[in-house]
């Protein structure tokens, strides 16, 4: 039975708050774990979002896609796998869920609820490597098999955290999401238009090529909207 349009919004809501409080979270927890070791840290970091993006891409991708990303929900609308009229609201919902769940990781570890982040991130390796990582993601999700789709995306994250030097946001929501936490993951808030427009080209880059290759085999449900193929 297919899911209802306020279902839809909520799990990617829900989805996407519980996503940041992933990489927030456990960002912070690494940090204060780790001992100043910055690289432990991440491996940490990296692990965590792992898990916790496998786990959120399954539990939710069967009822509204599991996207998490406005990125890849106007990659979705462009092919007509995510009906238009919902776009913005996804984005929408998207947008306030990755606020939401910066909110109570601070919560959860007694810091102030409300910040902004001081971290600048930025210049044309970052920018090349957000579209880099945001290429790999979409790509992923396109032609990954449905029934594998959780699991590539989650494993090509943590990858991804790894072999680009912005350890792999790939995601404008998540961007926007973490300007408002001042922790290990955190952004800054001048930071994040030079990160989402890296992000977009990736994905727009990432569209291209899966139509270039559309005559290529691809599992049948990789691509449809009410698989958990469509993630973060």
């Amino acid at each position: 039975m297919a899911a209802s349009i306020p279902q839809k919004l909520l799990s990617e809501a829900l989805g996407t708050a519980l996503l940041l409080t992933v990489v927030i979270g456990s960002g912070i927890m690494a940090e204060r774990l780790a001992g100043g070791n910055v690289a432990v840290a991440l491996l940490a970091n990296t692990l965590a979002t792992v898990g916790g993006l496998y786990v959120l891409i399954e539990v939710f991708g069967p009822i509204g896609g599991a996207h998490f990303n406005p990125a890849v929900s106007l990659v979705m609308a462009g092919r007509g796998e995510l009906p238009l009229p919902l776009l913005a609201p996804y984005i929408g919902v998207q947008l306030v869920g990755a606020m939401l769940g910066a909110w109570l990781a601070h919560a959860m570890f007694d810091m102030g609820i409300v910040q902004f982040s001081a971290k600048m991130r930025g210049g044309t390796g970052q920018w090349i490597a957000e579209a880099v990582a945001t290429f790999g993601l979409v790509l992923v999700i396109l032609r990954a098999p449905a029934a594998r789709v959780a699991a590539m995306v989650a494993a090509y994250i943590g990858a991804a955290y790894w072999f680009t030097a912005s350890t792999s946001f790939a995601n404008p929501a998540a961007a926007f999401g973490r300007m408002f936490s001042d922790s290990f993951a955190g952004i800054a808030p001048s930071s994040v238009p030079g990160f989402v427009l890296a992000e977009l080209v990736g994905a727009g880059m990432a569209a291209a090529v899966h139509r270039m290759f559309s005559g290529a085999p691809v599992a049948p449900d990789a691509i449809s909207s009410t698989s958990p193929s469509k993630n973060a």
